[in-house]
């Protein structure tokens, strides 16, 4: 499947591209987004790329040697970004870019073990370099680690039942493909609800996937970073796809725009907290249903942006 980039126009005007501007694409993914960022800039503006998948590095290199402007290309996971902008001399980004999603290709590569709708070996690793796979978590991780995974980064109701049925069957042999833990989830599922919204294997597939490449820890000290890069004027735009992504992203944004920790009952501020950003995006920003027509994957895209002041 060709990759398709989500809410493509709105990212593109959203980061009010300068020219002869700096900018950082944190997860370059099939170089959709980054292409549109180049185009916008000169010779004299640079992309800054980033992504942990050698795959994709390549793929977004070769999509990107159209383009004129300096271009930069980095393998490691976004939470570095400040250690690498500090050894390039990078001191001011006009503009971020969070894609938080799981690419097409990754997706639809079946060798990579993303997907439940594909047989293959049961990985997760957005750097195929990690040691931690998603049967190192399935196999090896207690039940009461595994149901908190399930609950907090799946919010999966039916966290109890999927982790009794998964630790039953790998007493029995370990699990080492993707159908294989599918199938478990499935037949754990309540008749009722086994196909009542979406797949009763997508909430546990996300949340292995969450702790195998610890995306919300890092997420966070990765905005911080980017944010102390960013210029005044600068945009920080990101894009997640389910709700604990946005949670914390929607959180950070009110924080930094609102940094107060006075009590309420204070009648002026006290603690001289200054806000850093002006938030752009007051609610979100959704696919339009043309998008949706073309990439159904895009349903649940949110996009946030807001503004170094």
């Amino acid at each position: 499947m060709k990759h398709l980039s989500v809410l493509y126009d709105e990212v593109i005007d959203g980061l009010h591209i300068t020219p002869q501007g700096t900018y950082v694409d944190a997860t370059l993914g099939g170089g959709g987004h980054a292409l549109g960022i180049c185009k916008k800039l000169s010779e004299q503006g640079r992309l800054i790329g980033f992504d942990q998948d050698s795959f994709a590095l390549e793929q977004a290199g070769k999509r990107l040697e159209e383009t004129t402007c300096q271009k930069t290309m980095i393998k490691d996971n976004f939470v570095h970004l400040k250690k690498h902008l500090d050894v390039l001399e990078v001191t001011e980004v006009n503009g971020f870019l969070f894609d938080l999603g799981v690419s097409s290709f990754q997706l639809d590569d079946a060798q990579r073990g993303f997907s439940y709708r594909a047989d293959g070996p049961l990985d997760m690793r957005m750097n195929e370099e990690s040691s931690l796979t998603a049967a190192d978590v399935v196999n090896r991780y207690s039940k009461k680690a595994l149901i908190e995974i399930l609950r907090n980064f799946g919010e999966e109701r039916f966290a109890k039942r999927i982790v009794e049925a998964i630790v039953r069957k790998r007493m029995e042999k370990p699990f080492t493909t993707t159908l294989e833990l599918r199938d478990v989830i499935e037949k754990a599922y309540p008749m009722k609800a086994r196909y009542k919204e979406k797949h009763p294997a997508r909430k546990t597939f996300q949340a292995i996937r969450i702790e195998v490449n610890q995306e919300l820890a890092i997420l966070e000290k990765a905005m911080s970073d980017a944010l102390d890069k960013l210029i005044v004027g600068g945009r920080l735009a990101v894009i997640t796809f389910h709700s604990l992504e946005d949670r914390i992203i929607k959180h950070f944004f009110k924080k930094m725009e609102d940094p107060c920790i006075c009590p309420p009952d204070f009648p002026v501020c006290a603690c001289n907290r200054k806000p850093t950003v002006k938030i752009i995006t007051r609610k979100p920003v959704s696919p339009s249903e043309e998008e949706l027509n073309a990439n159904p994957r895009a349903r649940s895209a949110k996009l946030r942006i807001a503004e170094k002041i």
